[in-house]
Parts: structure tokens; C-alpha cells; sequence
């Protein structure tokens, strides 16, 4: 199966999700507790503005997944519900698990990245030629 190098991740969006999806965690927990006190209670234009600039982030690193068509910002105009936005930050928590599940399989070490995977290529395209080498001097 010939893997489509353009569509993964670098070691940067890696890095980026280890220390993003942390923080999408705690906004969520966050934005649960102040659902359950009041569901149609308004978030905060601060609030609103620090969550959006962590979901830029993460739409960053999601930016080649399919995923990313079904995610939204949340609208710093119309102020969301609590309830709103915990649908929001769920569908990230959702399409950054798939994410994961995609780009590090149970069955491998680390990550798949785009420089991983070239450097494996390189290693592959080397055996090769060595290969073709010793053949023509036989």
C-alpha cells in the first residue's frame, strides 16, 4: 500500500499535539463544569478568544485530515452556549483521536511522519541501488 507522503504530519504537528491536546483536554473538562451548572449560559469573549487560538492550532495540525471540513471556530460575535461549545471542543477531541490512531499505530514504535517516512524511503531507495550495483558487477 503506497503511502501518500503529503498527507503526514510533520515532526512539528507531532510536537504541537503533544502539548496542544493536553490543553484542549483541560479546556473541555472547563467548558463540561459550566454546562452542568448552566447549559444555556454564555462563554465570555476572553474565553472564547484563548480557546480559539488553541483551535487554530490544532486546525493546524489537523489540516490534511479529513476531519478538519467538520470542525468549526467558535463565533467570538454570537457568544456560544456552553453546551455549544462543549459539542465544539468534543468534535476536535474526536478528529484528534483519530488523528492519533491514524499516524501512530498499536502495532508501531513512534509516530509516522513525513520525515520518518522519508528517511525510511531513502534507507529503502539505498538497499536498492546497492542492490542494482552488485547485480551489474557480476
Amino acid at each position: 500500500m503506497a503511502v501518500d507522503r503529503s498527507r503526514l504530519p510533520t515532526n512539528k504537528q507531532i510536537e504541537q499535539y503533544e502539548y496542544l491536546v493536553p490543553m484542549l483536554d483541560s479546556a473541555l473538562n472547563e467548558v463540561r463544569e459550566f454546562a452542568k451548572r448552566k447549559q444555556d449560559g454564555i462563554l465570555s469573549k476572553v474565553k472564547i478568544t484563548i480557546i480559539n487560538r488553541l483551535l487554530k492550532e490544532l486546525r493546524e495540525i489537523l489540516k490534511n485530515e479529513e476531519t478538519l471540513a467538520y470542525l468549526d471556530l467558535l463565533d467570538e460575535e454570537e457568544l456560544p452556549q456552553n453546551s455549544d461549545v462543549v459539542v465544539i471542543l468534543g468534535q476536535y477531541h474526536a478528529a484528534l483521536d483519530s488523528f492519533k490512531k491514524k499516524h501512530r499505530p498499536k502495532d508501531y514504535l513512534g509516530w509516522i511522519t513525513k520525515e520518518g517516512h522519508e528517511a525510511k524511503g531513502e534507507e529503502d531507495e539505498e538497499e536498492g541501488d546497492a542492490g542494482e550495483d552488485e547485480s551489474t558487477n557480476q
